[in-house]
């Protein structure tokens, strides 16, 4: 009896170790199993790190030298001269221009003096310069001009003017069979502001780049005052 009573004992005794050593088992096999997820998950981890660093754009390099640009306006009239001159001839409208002067001109207090405040347009002939202004606020210039030779029969005439008519880029003067583009006509004889050399002397006119003269074209009107002094 006490031998049944051991044997059993000893088997019972098997049993719980045996069950005690499968569950030491089972537990190494889920450690290893959550060691080898845990792995899984850091290496995986790592590869999108280190694609998203390649994939991830780089900031653009752009170069720092640049060409410079000179947009100078040039103009091909020779010598252009007056005369009187036919509407007929006139050109079209003139559309809108961006005369782009040169290095800054300044008036003196003989200029101011001299073009009253009621005028639209100056022109000093001493100092080869003309303006806009209203009401004696300068809107234009001042800008380089040729006039006429003074003393001469060719002198552009001083005095105060009002503007009579316009014509277009492609006038050319009946007189002098010469270009007159954009000319603005404002004293007797046909003188005029008009495109033309700004070296050689008009025949009377007041010579002006050809885009500042489509500024004066553009904007003074007929009936404006012109003061020549």
């Amino acid at each position: 009896m006490q031998a049944r009573s051991r044997n059993d004992t000893a088997r019972r005794l098997r049993q719980v170790a045996a069950r005690a050593e499968a569950a030491n088992a089972a537990r190494k096999r889920e450690s290893a199993r959550r060691l080898a997820v845990l792995l899984a998950v850091a290496a995986a981890s790592v590869v999108v790190v280190t694609a998203a660093a390649v994939a991830s754009p780089r900031p653009a390099v752009r170069g720092a030298t640049a060409t410079a640009r000179n947009a100078q306006r040039s103009t091909t009239a020779t010598k252009t001269v007056t005369g009187t001159a036919s509407r007929s001839q006139a050109g079209p409208a003139p559309t809108t221009a961006q005369p782009v002067l040169s290095s800054p001109l300044t008036l003196t207090a003989v200029d101011r003096e001299s073009c009253p405040a009621k005028a639209t347009a100056c022109v000093d002939l001493t100092r080869h310069l003309t303006w806009l202004q209203s009401a004696g606020r300068i809107t234009f210039g001042p800008v380089q001009a040729e006039p006429g030779p003074p003393g001469s029969a060719h002198a552009t005439p001083r005095g105060t003017f009002e503007v009579s008519w316009k014509a277009g880029p492609n006038f050319i003067s009946n007189i002098y069979h010469e270009p007159m583009p954009w000319a603005v006509f404002f004293a007797p004889g046909g003188i005029a502001f008009h495109g033309g050399s700004l070296t050689t002397p008009s025949h009377g006119c007041v010579h002006l780049t050809v885009a500042n003269a489509h500024y004066y074209n553009q904007h003074l009107p007929d009936g404006a005052e012109v003061v020549v002094f």
